[in-house]
């Protein structure tokens, strides 16, 4: 029998295998946080068999499962007693560590176009809160009412990382980018009427703004650009 290379026993052992998925047991000390469960397209008892395997691989982790049904946490629950579910964030966390309480540290603002765009906006808040950092809310300051922003203004201005949540046009994207000294991350929503084409009106608005020192993420991807946010909070 052909005997197992250090390579080869290297690999085998950062990972855990289920079967039905290949867990990353070093994704902590090679990026920071533990890796995140995505729901879609996976079942609730997969889901849950998952989240218990990484609380277990990482007893000292937040461990977070994004886009979960209410079907999915009860599932959950059942493996893993204490896990708590954000109903309109979607997320399925276990949470080991709390982060800083706001005004501590760098904080990441997050701020949301209009009222619809807040389960993408908490989906990112949620995720930057897992990972350690301090979130301020600003919601409901889109550019139809312009003023409202500016009430906020100096809230926004003190974030060390910017993340703007907004569909229809996405405007909001480019005013906050045009006002902060900040890295702007943008976030575009499926919100919106027939030619918002499920958030590509909003996502092309992003990219196409005139304003510099904005980041795309993805069509709907708070988690996305929490992780983006938290990378860069760190840094500074």
């Amino acid at each position: 029998m052909e005997k197992e290379t250090d390579n080869n026993k290297e690999k085998r052992q950062a990972r855990e295998e289920l079967g039905f998925a290949s867990l990353d047991k070093f994704r902590p000390a090679r990026t920071g946080a533990a890796e995140a469960i995505f729901c879609p397209g996976k079942t609730s008892l997969q889901i849950a068999e998952i989240m218990r395997e990484l609380a277990e691989i990482h007893p000292d982790e937040n461990i977070m499962a994004t886009r979960a049904t209410a079907e999915d946490y009860q599932v959950v629950k059942g493996l893993v007693p204490e896990a708590v579910y954000d109903t309109v964030a979607n997320v399925i966390a276990l949470v080991r560590n709390q982060c800083p309480p706001l005004g501590e540290g760098n904080t990441i603002a997050i701020v949301t176009a209009g009222t619809a765009d807040i389960p993408v906006a908490e989906e990112a808040a949620v995720t930057a809160e897992l990972l350690g950092n301090p979130v301020d809310r600003i919601y409901d300051v889109g550019v139809a009412g312009i003023h409202r922003l500016f009430d906020k203004l100096d809230r926004i201005r003190d974030a060390n990382v910017v993340i703007v949540v907004a569909g229809m046009e996405a405007a909001l994207a480019s005013v906050v980018g045009g006002l902060v000294s900040s890295p702007v991350i943008a976030v575009p929503t499926h919100i919106g009427y027939g030619a918002n084409f499920e958030g590509l009106t909003a996502l092309l608005s992003m990219l196409n703004s005139c304003a510099n020192g904005i980041g795309v993420v993805n069509i709907d991807n708070g988690y996305g650009a929490a992780c983006l946010a938290s990378k860069i909070n760190k840094r500074a």
